[in-house]
């Protein structure tokens, strides 16, 4: 086992506004405030670089990730969430009731624009570039909730809907390279 690792990080939490789509949300003052610690957390890993999706509200994080830790932050593409942006902003318990459908059925469109499984496929493959990219190095990866959740559950059997309901604003996974198993999952950095 080598010592670099795979830093997975769940967003900081952003600020919800009625009427923008999700994607170009920003982080909220509580989400910002929780950069710091959780850039101390990342600071004993040693990221050569921070990758993140291109929604706004990652792609915030990383900025403020990058900055405290003085490593670049590169947006990458495909490591956006599950594609939702067809469906409109819903109740919360509305929403939490079809994301358990979507984890149960991996195969089916039952929400947005993908399924389950291609979410995953697309997010595995994007993370597979970038590792191969980075074959020595520890690399961050800011990305989204059900992405990692799936991605997660892939790789370690765990249940997907569990780990995505687990996760808070922001959250961290920490990998070993190249085995991909999970050291250490942090649910909330506060």
């Amino acid at each position: 086992m080598s010592d670099s690792k795979l830093l997975l990080i769940k967003h900081a939490a952003p600020q919800v506004v009625l009427g923008v789509a999700p994607e170009d949300w920003m982080l909220s003052p509580e989400g910002q405030q929780r950069c710091q610690p959780l850039a101390q957390r990342l600071r004993a890993y040693a990221p050569a670089v921070i990758y993140t999706s291109e929604e706004a509200k990652a792609t915030e994080t990383a900025k403020r990730l990058a900055a405290a830790l003085g490593v670049p932050a590169e947006p990458a593409a495909n490591l956006h969430e599950h594609d939702r942006r067809n469906v409109p902003q819903m109740r919360s318990f509305q929403f939490v009731s079809m994301m358990e459908l979507l984890f149960r059925r991996p195969t089916e469109l039952v929400l947005g624009k993908e399924t389950a499984e291609q979410a995953l496929a697309r997010f595995d493959a994007a993370l597979a570039g970038l590792l191969q990219k980075h074959p020595a190095q520890t690399i961050a990866v800011v990305t989204h909730g059900t992405v990692m959740a799936l991605w997660l559950a892939q790789q370690t059997g765990r249940k997907g809907y569990a780990l995505w309901r687990q996760m808070g604003l922001p959250s961290l996974a920490v990998l070993s390279r190249p085995e991909l198993q999970l050291l250490e999952l942090v649910d909330k950095i506060e």
